[in-house]
């Protein structure tokens, strides 16, 4: 267990950074100190008190990264029930799924996210709040609740309970013991594969706390919070932990494109940065690959003096473009490509790649950049983590990653049969990545027997859940969904039988299919959109238990 309490880390953390600044909106153009946190959060306390939510039960929330959203959640941690947070780009049907599956008694959102919402469909909710901006406006309300009146008179509550003023002394939140689940994380929004993950405060604090000892930030240093907080990788890091250390978060609160980021962080100027991917890749394809391709560029590099030079001219174009203050990126969430990876370590960037799982709330492996082995995603943390391979030589023969010790979940909710499933018999976490570790339990992933894919934020996709539906549709025998160059394609083997049977002529698949595809999408989030659909006339090779071998068809 964790030494350090997860709720009286934020106890002593408004109290000891009452007058330094905590969360910032970039879109909004506006900031909060700690001791107005503070404040909010007690503001919050005193509704769900008016509420009768009593310790344990479930609180849904959906919508933008808001500072309305970041005092929701840990209002709800500090109050002593469970926060289920629900990416906002989940279909209506699978937010509302989450919010049953939970059996959330109250949900905060947006307004825009609650009317394409059917209050009929998620009985349990008794009453829902918007969280577009300050003062929670009463959406709904089961009937002889009173909600709207509560949060109409939340200022006069908050006086008469506090007629002085909230103070530092007034800070005294729920006694929730580490081993209680404090956090519900669903991987995916999908019913028939929705897996939520029970995270519990020893879990939250085991991240935080050795995040901490490894001096990511520091007292009223700046981070930009662009990832999607209702992951586990960016909440832990750009926001849990950071308001634990006295550092101040500017949330992006819109689309991470290159030009918005390039123009945050110049504005900005973070010490640390959390990236996905994908934005490195970017800048990398963008940016650099056509300057180092000219012929001229490319003859230079041959003369090291010069070589040298290039890099270094390189190397501060990219930390300039990241706003140049920073001492390291960490990149998680997926792979980094191997060329990208090469080339940063080439010119010497101050980059390094963690390794983490949502059922580690995420975080399994990490080294500092000057550190970082490249190909690596880290050293196991430790005293925190341990690691093994499932094999006879784990340094030198692949087998699947598996993990114990403080930062694994408790298992999934109202899920025993994918929790056993989950653990060995021993208790060791299944990952479901394949590599290597070195002698000093340096993980090296050499493929993924999952077949997650990363979407352009960093959101979980899930292959099988898009097949599903697809292969449900007019025409279609199997499926399988693949990446090609940063976009989804469905490779899809018609039904000819069927058509044959309908009198359909065959001419016609191509209209069929990309009308599938609209319908698809329609049914989708924005980021499991599918770009296109390919015609394969043969069926899919498989396996003797009749599973597609999809590795066949990655590239």
């Amino acid at each position: 267990m964790i030494d350090k309490n997860l709720i009286t880390l934020y106890e002593d953390s408004f109290k000891y950074n009452w007058d330094l600044k905590g969360l910032s909106d970039y879109s909004e153009k506006k900031t909060l100190y700690y001791k107005d946190l503070a404040r909010e959060i007690a503001r919050i306390h005193i509704l769900l008190e008016e509420a009768h939510i009593q310790k344990g039960d479930k609180i849904a929330l959906t919508g933008k990264n808001n500072i309305p959203w970041c005092t929701t959640y840990l209002a709800v941690l500090t109050y002593g029930a469970v926060i289920v947070p629900i990416l906002q780009d989940f279909h209506a049907d699978n937010i509302q799924h989450i919010i049953n599956h939970s059996e959330s008694k109250l949900l905060f959102t947006s307004t825009g996210i609650w009317d394409s919402l059917d209050e009929d469909h998620i009985p349990g909710v008794r009453g829902a709040f918007s969280i577009n901006d300050f003062g929670f406006k009463c959406l709904y309300e089961q009937k002889g609740e009173k909600f709207t009146s509560i949060v109409e008179s939340l200022d006069d509550k908050m006086n008469k309970k506090y007629p002085g003023g909230y103070t530092q002394d007034d800070i005294k939140y729920a006694k929730v013991d580490n081993s209680e689940v404090v956090l519900i994380n669903y991987t995916s929004g999908t019913t028939g594969f929705s897996k939520g993950v029970m995270l519990t405060a020893n879990n939250l604090a085991g991240n935080i706390t050795h995040a901490n000892y490894l001096k990511l930030l520091f007292r009223g240093q700046d981070i930009v919070s662009f990832l999607p907080l209702a992951h586990a990788y960016g909440c832990a890091f750009e926001f849990l932990y950071s308001l634990t250390e006295g550092s101040h978060t500017t949330l992006l609160g819109k689309a991470p494109s290159p030009k918005i980021l390039a123009e945050a962080f110049a504005q900005i100027k973070p010490h640390l940065i959390i990236s996905v991917p994908l934005v490195i890749e970017k800048i990398y394809k963008k940016a650099i690959l056509p300057k180092i391709e000219k012929p001229a560029i490319k003859m230079a590099l041959k003369i090291p003096i010069v070589r040298d030079q290039i890099y270094a001219k390189i190397r501060k174009g990219m930390m300039d473009a990241l706003g140049g203050n920073f001492h390291e990126v960490i990149i998680g969430g997926a792979a980094l490509n191997s060329e990208v990876e090469a080339f940063l370590h080439k010119i010497k960037f101050p980059f390094t790649v963690g390794y983490g799982m949502t059922e580690c709330a995420p975080l399994i492996s990490y080294e500092h950049n000057y550190d970082f082995i490249p190909t690596s995603c880290g050293r196991v943390l430790d005293n925190i983590m341990e690691v093994r391979i499932d094999s006879e030589d784990p340094y030198n023969t692949v087998g699947e990653i598996q993990v114990r010790g403080e930062n694994v979940m408790k298992g999934y909710y109202k899920n025993e049969e994918a929790t056993k499933a989950a653990f060995t018999e021993d208790g060791w976490l299944r990952t479901g990545d394949l590599g290597t570790i070195d002698k000093n339990n340096t993980i090296f992933i050499r493929g993924r027997s999952k077949t997650m894919l990363l979407g352009p934020n960093g959101q979980n996709i899930f292959p099988e859940e898009i097949e599903s539906r697809l292969n449900n549709m007019p025409f279609v025998m199997e499926s399988l969904v693949v990446e090609r160059n940063g976009k989804l394609v469905a490779l899809t083997h018609p039904d000819y039988e069927t058509m044959d049977a309908a009198q359909v002529e065959h001419g016609m698949l191509s209209a069929i299919m990309e009308q599938n595809r609209q319908n698809l999408n329609k049914m989708l989030a924005s980021y499991e959109n599918i770009s296109a659909i390919q015609i394969y006339p043969s069926e899919f090779e498989k396996t003797p238990k009749k599973s597609i071998k999809r590795y066949l068809y990655d590239n």
